[in-house]
């Protein structure tokens, strides 16, 4: 009864499923990829060692160089380093010195300050006691000696002239005299512990002006250079008349051999007294006149050497800061001052 139908299998659906067979069979091409790429370390470790010997000086070469400016870079530093060190060093040097260079003159100042203070209250007390013995002596003399002498015995002022003292009296004070400039003399070398030169113009009268000068010179060059700090020249107008010129040397305005000592000199004038109402002034010009007689007069031997009247003028400039006059004194002793 019926009519049976046959149809073909469509040939598409046979190539699709053809396909689809193939795919599912293929196989991953994946899996080897991955292989290789693990054994690819390998290999190129093994493609480093199987290298030529000049690949691998070359790459040694390469590596020492490398190792060799790390350290040079570090080594460029080090300079640098040492500089700042050193003048670092150099800087906490110098501070110290500065340090101790103001503490040292700080104690140095103090004790100089110190020192200066007890001459001082020394010399004071010692001047005090002078005017207290000698009583008949006029107040201007202790007040103007003290003040020219007082200026030597502070060791921070700069001394630019040594200390010039004429002391002058009549016949009746020679004794006064005499020993009132030994009094403050040692008063001032004293407070210093330090001793007098004293030179005596009488014992040197008869000698020869030359012969005299170098004495004296060497006696006060000797002296201020060993220390001492004052010379007492007593009867400065006996000494010989050239001789006298040393005295440029060591009372000079500015430049004197010493300028932190003193120098008293003593004139006796002629005259049996001098009256106490004279002025210092009037007493500086008697003094000068007698001088200018007694060096300068015409029984005084002349030569090159010798003195004259412009020399005696220089010298009279210098030895002339300050004349005082002495008057009598009694209860002196006979032999010797107190």
């Amino acid at each position: 009864g019926g009519t049976t139908v046959y149809f073909e299998e469509n040939p598409v659906k046979e190539n699709a499923k053809t396909y689809d067979s193939n795919e599912t069979e293929k196989p991953n091409i994946y899996a080897p990829l991955k292989e290789i790429k693990a054994d690819f370390p390998e290999k190129n470790q093994g493609c480093y060692l199987s290298s030529t010997p000049q690949s691998r000086s070359k790459s040694r070469y390469q590596s020492s160089t490398e190792k060799q400016s790390q350290p040079s870079a570090k080594n460029d530093g080090k300079p640098q380093n040492r500089f700042h060190k050193t003048w670092a060093l150099l800087l906490v040097l110098l501070i110290c010195g500065l340090l101790l260079y103001v503490l040292w003159s700080g104690f140095r100042d103090g004790t100089s300050s110190r020192r200066d203070a007890e001459i001082l209250q020394e010399f004071r007390a010692r001047m005090e006691k002078l005017k207290n013995t000698y009583r008949s002596q006029d107040p201007r003399l202790w007040r103007r000696a003290h003040a020219s002498l007082e200026k030597r015995l502070n060791s921070s002022h700069v001394h630019l002239e040594p200390a010039i003292l004429l002391l002058t009296a009549g016949r009746e004070a020679e004794k006064a005299l005499r020993c009132l400039s030994n009094e403050i003399a040692d008063a001032f070398a004293s407070s210093q512990n330090a001793t007098t030169i004293s030179i005596d113009g009488v014992d040197k009268a008869v000698l020869d002006s030359d012969a005299v000068k170098l004495e004296v010179d060497t006696e006060l060059s000797s002296g201020f250079s060993k220390g001492k700090k004052v010379a007492v020249v007593h009867r400065f107008e006996s000494l010989p008349a050239g001789s006298t010129l040393i005295f440029y040397k060591y009372c000079d305005h500015e430049n004197a051999a010493f300028k932190d000592v003193a120098l008293l000199l003593t004139v006796l004038l002629d005259e049996q007294s001098l009256r106490k109402s004279l002025t210092f002034q009037e007493v500086e010009e008697k003094v000068r006149d007698f001088l200018w007689a007694k060096f300068t007069g015409s029984d005084v031997p002349n030569s090159y050497n010798g003195m004259d009247t412009d020399k005696l003028s220089g010298l009279w400039s210098r030895i002339s800061h300050l004349v005082l006059p002495v008057w009598p004194e009694k209860g002196l002793p006979l032999e010797g001052c107190t």
